[in-house]
């Protein structure tokens, strides 16, 4: 599989309200955004799987969306792909349930993790936080570039690098080895023009 440099992340509690949030998705979808993971935390299973279903309407043809945490959820609203985190199902688990075709990506935030995840059938890993964040409430600890360059050497999969990551610190984040920058508040408050300039960066 090949990753896009650019893996825009939508999370909805980024958002003042759901339409905002739709209406950003389609922004990513029309600046060229290839690859989008849906996260939700906070609503029921049923609220998040019809956010996602309107999400699949509106952009599914475009882009490919990834859900997060949710595998049954992945299923329910025929997304592309699942990631999980340390903390949710096992990579295992979760291959059994969303199938052989769906993405599956699974995070990372240090050598022992990035070493057992490597072994598993995830089709990409992230790492991170790469630098400090504010979209989690307790983020694990900053690993930085060197923590890159450490992931990149344990494993052949795609490498998604995660937290932090600004327009200005892109490029440093690629050359350091990952394949793809995940991004989060860097997409706001302007989702289609912040993503446009990231292209630039990523050229």
């Amino acid at each position: 599989m090949r990753l896009p440099g650019l893996y825009a992340i939508l999370d909805a509690s980024c958002f003042p309200d759901v339409t905002t949030m739709l209406a950003g998705a389609e922004e990513l979808a029309h600046a060229g955004c290839s690859l989008i993971q849906f996260r939700d935390k906070y609503e029921t299973a049923r609220e998040v799987l019809e956010l996602a279903r309107e999400l699949k309407q509106r952009v599914g043809t475009r882009a490919k969306l990834i859900m997060n945490d949710r595998a049954d959820l992945c299923l329910a609203a025929e997304f592309d792909g699942l990631h999980i985190g340390q903390d949710d199902l096992s990579s295992g688990a979760a291959r059994r349930i969303i199938g052989p075709e769906r993405w599956l990506g699974v995070s990372t935030h240090n050598p022992e993790q990035i070493a057992t995840a490597d072994k598993t059938d995830a089709d990409y890993l992230a790492i991170g936080p790469v630098f400090a964040t504010s979209s989690k409430t307790n983020p694990d600890p900053v690993v930085g570039l060197d923590g890159v360059r450490r992931a990149r050497k344990q494993t052949r999969k795609p490498l998604v690098a995660i937290g932090g990551i600004t327009r200005a610190t892109a490029r440093s984040v690629i050359e350091a080895g990952a394949d793809s920058v995940a991004v989060i508040s860097g997409l706001l408050p302007d989702p289609r023009k912040s993503a446009e300039a990231f292209f630039e960066v990523l050229r």
